[in-house]
């Protein structure tokens, strides 16, 4: 890893974070979960940033080491068993569960 965290920063695509870190990835797996990825990824960043103490070449370290267990959780798991996205949360208001009809 030779980037800086300012160079970090300008990345926008998932595919630049792999080529960021120099990880190999498969296209596949990463098109079919990329939100998936980028949603965990970003989950983990928020709570390695509130690590205050920590210099640009840890952080990134633990940015890398998150970008790859966020990849590998897809690998074995889907969006709808992670439920990253509150619509996965959000219970319909117009919908009545078989279960709750006595």
């Amino acid at each position: 890893m030779t980037g800086t965290l300012a160079e970090f920063k300008q990345i926008t695509d998932a595919e630049q974070y792999f080529e960021f870190f120099g990880l190999s990835y498969d296209p596949t797996t990463v098109n079919v979960n990329r939100l998936h990825i980028l949603k965990k990824f970003s989950n983990q960043i928020r709570q390695i940033d509130a690590i205050s103490e920590l210099s640009d070449a840890e952080r990134l370290q633990k940015y890398q080491e998150a970008l790859v267990d966020s990849y590998n959780l897809f690998l074995t798991s889907t969006g709808v068993e992670q439920k990253l996205f509150k619509v996965f949360h959000d219970k319909p208001k117009n919908v009545v569960m078989l279960s709750e009809i006595s």
